[in-house]
Order: structure tokens, then C-alpha cells, then sequence
């Protein structure tokens, strides 16, 4: 089959077969050896294309160097498996606390920002997922058990210890006060302004994640830029740019519930009516936060949502990007076990879903 299929979701990227497609985290070590040429773990390798799938998302510790010329030369490399770069991360440069509260160094990240972009483009990498908030991911010190013993992480605003997975802040304030809407708002306008002209010129779709937990203030910093549906829409409306879209992460967005304004299959719609739906996380909660003892990460048929509707609002509005898992549990034999159930049930449940047997 060809594989030259234009996706519509992001320009500049192929697919060899219509529809959405699955694809999941690059696995294994990559690095430099000692003549300088890139090695893969060919386990890894091998196990991405088992599952049967194409695309591929590489972690910061997965890109021996943050150049365009490496990150050319890794697309060529996994392109040679089998494999697409969908999305190529730079830790650094994907949550920036600085950025999205104004300190002092802020314009230093932001210009490293605009290089990253740059570089993504130069190398024909047309995706990035960018995250904008200001003190990162929360759970609860403790990951408890879901379906069969397995342990995941979750989040309760009333529990006495509450941890940072994504950054290094402490409670009740991150960064030693409380943050207004309008100075995120202004902070936002000032980073978006100066993204658009160099997204748009270096033919790069940022989709920008949802709050991770959405909604709630966390430790002094209001969630309300990407924490809901009206803060998408005023945001979105801010950069009015083809190329300032959604990573709609369905676990979050789970998580605000009905505080978050929509429900997902309304969200699709309507970033897909913009086209500014670029790429979805796919993962399930046990209960919105705002239920007594908050949320649990789970199985994806094992939430308190039926995911297949999700799936289903994709493929009314022809969407043809990258659907992916995220946030693995912690189940018997590990991470591939998790990696391989969680994968195919997105395999299965798109095939099922695109042959209209639901």
C-alpha cells in the first residue's frame, strides 16, 4: 500500500493508510556509539513494529542532540525500520514555568523555544506538543490499585500529600505566590505572539496539551489558559493561526469532567471544524477530580468513560493524525506488557470503529 496517503491532520506528513492512526513512545535506549553513528534498541525496534505500528514518539532522552542536523538524521534512520517521527520531544522546552509566569529569564526560553521550532521544521518534522503550565503535573504521593492489582496514578484535592511529576515545586506555593488570570493571559499573548510567525514559516503544528489536572488553581497558579473549553477558545482565538492547535489529552479532560465545559466528542468537533485537531492522548480515569477521593489513572475499558465514543467522534470528522496511549500503569510483566495491551486495545477499538461495527 502506498505510503503517500497526505495526512490532513498535520501537513507535510504521509500515512500509508487512510484513517486515524496508532501510534505510540519510541522504546528502548538511542544513543551514539563510539564512531559517532546512532544505535537503536533493536528489541525496541522490533517490538514497535509487532504492534503494528508507524509513527513514533521520541522522548528527550531518545535524541542525542537538540540540532536539526541529528534530528534529520534520526528520521532518516528510523525511516529506514519502518518507523515516522510523529513527535520529537525537548524536555526542557516543553512545560516552561518561566514562560508561562513571566520570570526573568523568560525570553531566554522562549528563544530556544523558536530554535527548537526551527530546527523541528528543518528537518521536515511538522508536530510538536507543547504543555503551558505553570507548575506542571500533580498526583498523590502514593499510586493505588485499579483493575487486578495494578497501581496508577492519580489525584485527591483533599489528600494531606500531593506530589509534582512534571517539574520540581512544593505546596501550597510553587513559586511563593498566588498568580492572576490576567497575568497569565498577558504571559500567554507575549509567548503566542512571537511563536505564530515561526510555526507558520517553518511549517510546524503545535498542539498545546491540556492542564494536567485541569481547572483547579494548583499551589497558587490558575489552570484557566488551556483548563477548559472557554480557555481553549480565547487562546486558540489569540494566535489565529492554522498552525496553534490541540494535543487533546482525553485523560485530562476526563479528569475536569463537566467543569471543563464540553465533553470530548464536542471538543473534536470543534477543533476538527478549525482544523486545529492535531494529535490525542487516549487514556481513562476512574472519576472526575471533583468526586470524593478524586481520580485514578486506569485501563482504558475501565474508566468511567466509554472511550469508544471518543474513537468514534474521530472518525465522523475524518480525522487521519496520531491517536496514542499515555500514562502506562503499572501491570504484571511490566512495561511492554502495558505498552502492548494498552496499544492494541487502540488498534482494535480504531479498527473496529472505521469497519462501523459499533
Amino acid at each position: 500500500m502506498s505510503d503517500r496517503i497526505a495526512m490532513k491532520a498535520v501537513p507535510g506528513y504521509f500515512n500509508s493508510k487512510p484513517g486515524i492512526q496508532v501510534g505510540t513512545k519510541m522504546e528502548g535506549k538511542v544513543y551514539r556509539d563510539e564512531h559517532g553513528k546512532i544505535v537503536f534498541d533493536e528489541n525496541g525496534i522490533n517490538f514497535l513494529k509487532q504492534l503494528g505500528v508507524e509513527w513514533v514518539m521520541l522522548g528527550h532522552g531518545q535524541v542525542p542532540e537538540h540540532t536539526a542536523e541529528c534530528y534529520q538524521e534520526l528520521s532518516y534512520e528510523l525511516g529506514k525500520r519502518g518507523l515516522k517521527i510523529y513527535r520529537l520531544e525537548n524536555y526542557n522546552l516543553h512545560n516552561m514555568s518561566s514562560v508561562t509566569l513571566g520570570l526573568p529569564d523568560r525570553d531566554e526560553y522562549i528563544a530556544r523555544y523558536l530554535q527548537y521550532i526551527k530546527d523541528l521544521g528543518s528537518a521536515g518534522i511538522h508536530y510538536s506538543t507543547y504543555a503551558h503550565m505553570g507548575n506542571g503535573i500533580w498526583r498523590g504521593d502514593i499510586r493505588r490499585e485499579v483493575r487486578g492489582g495494578a497501581t496508577a496514578g492519580g489525584l485527591d484535592l483533599n489528600a494531606p500529600n500531593k506530589s509534582i511529576v512534571f517539574g520540581d515545586f512544593n505546596w501550597p506555593l510553587s513559586h511563593g505566590r498566588e498568580y492572576s488570570e490576567e497575568e497569565l493571559w498577558e504571559n500567554y499573548e507575549y509567548f503566542i505572539r512571537q511563536v505564530v510567525p515561526v510555526a507558520e514559516s517553518s511549517k510546524v503544528y503545535i498542539g498545546i496539551h491540556p492542564d494536567d489536572p485541569p481547572v483547579y488553581t494548583m499551589a497558587g497558579v490558575p489552570r484557566c489558559v488551556f483548563g477548559n473549553f472557554e480557555g481553549y477558545k480565547k487562546a486558540l482565538t489569540i494566535a489565529n493561526s492554522k498552525n496553534i492547535g490541540c494535543c487533546l489529552c482525553v485523560g485530562c479532560w476526563l479528569e475536569g469532567g463537566e467543569l471543563m465545559g464540553c465533553s470530548p466528542e464536542e471538543f473534536i468537533r470543534w477543533l476538527a471544524e478549525r482544523g486545529l485537531l492535531f494529535k490525542l492522548h487516549v487514556r481513562n480515569v476512574t472519576a472526575p477530580l471533583s468526586a470524593e477521593g478524586g481520580f485514578n489513572e486506569t485501563f482504558p475499558d475501565a474508566g468511567y468513560y466509554n472511550l469508544i465514543n471518543v474513537l468514534k467522534a474521530l472518525d465522523e470528522v475524518g480525522f487521519d493524525g496520531c491517536i496514542m496511549n499515555d500514562h502506562l500503569i503499572d501491570m504484571v510483566g511490566g512495561h511492554y506488557t502495558c505498552e502492548a495491551y494498552f496499544t492494541a486495545y487502540l488498534k482494535g477499538a480504531v479498527d473496529a470503529v472505521q469497519n462501523h461495527l459499533f
